[in-house]
């Protein structure tokens, strides 16, 4: 879960946007592009609704955390936990797009972008993301993770989906093809910051036409009832605000 795990010129030129960074560069690309490229637009959403918000730790987390009131803290993966942190929340439902969809916002160091999600037992979809000033929306829903009983290294999904790319103001700023694919590498053991976690090791690559919105490559971390330890745009896990049950046969991990 995924960023960024995932991002003004004001002319929104493509090419310029370079999935073949090194890392720590495509990181701080991913979390900050978008904010520079329309940094101008009105900052109030025109099709997002208010999230319901929550002060209140949930008791339990799903295998997919998604419960109101979660957060996480990243710092870049090579810098000091003393750094000024990201923070990643659960904001809860709200509707995107037409749909019901539960939202996620990750801020810190300027960065400001929310991702809205729809989650089950069958997996995870992004419907699309949202920076000040600018909406993508994916159609179909992109497919960021599969159902909870199907991990297993060498495990594999792909698709295809339209991006399409909104100031607020519903003037479509940009709209292409974009084709990903996932494969699970490994099943391992990890020290971070954050703690010593029991974690899927995933590869994600993007390509077409606005491929170029997202890192090309990039290696996730997941981790059954605890989320993303290593995220598309290279952050590392340094605290979380709630526990996760003990190990199961499903590869829970505390």
């Amino acid at each position: 879960m995924n960023a960024d795990r995932m991002l003004v010129m004001p002319s929104f030129s493509l090419k310029a946007m370079s999935g073949h960074m090194p890392i720590r560069s495509s990181a701080v690309w991913s979390l900050t592009a978008l904010t520079l490229m329309l940094g101008a637009c009105a900052p109030a959403p025109a099709q997002v609704s208010p999230p319901v918000q929550s002060s209140t730790v949930p008791a339990s987390v799903s295998f997919y955390p998604q419960e109101t009131g979660l957060n996480w803290t990243y710092v870049p993966e090579g810098e000091s936990t003393a750094s000024a942190p990201y923070l990643l929340r659960t904001l809860g439902p709200t509707v995107f797009e037409g749909q019901t969809a539960l939202a996620f916002q990750l801020t810190g160091r300027g960065a400001d972008q929310t991702w809205y999600r729809l989650i089950n037992s069958s997996g995870v979809r992004l419907l699309g993301f949202r920076k000040p000033g600018v909406t993508v929306t994916l159609s179909p829903a992109w497919t960021e993770a599969p159902a909870e009983g199907a991990w297993r290294v060498g495990l594999s999904w792909e698709g295809t989906t339209t991006a399409r790319v909104s100031s607020d103001d519903g003037k479509v700023q940009s709209e292409g093809t974009l084709r990903y694919r996932y494969d699970v590498q490994d099943r391992r053991r990890v020290n971070t910051p954050g703690g010593s976690f029991d974690v899927w090791v995933i590869t994600r690559q993007i390509s077409g036409e606005l491929g170029s919105l997202f890192p090309a490559a990039q290696q996730i971390w997941f981790a059954p009832f605890v989320g993303d330890v290593r995220t598309p745009e290279a952050l590392l896990l340094t605290a979380r605000n709630f526990a996760s049950p003990a190990p199961t046969s499903t590869g829970g991990q505390p």
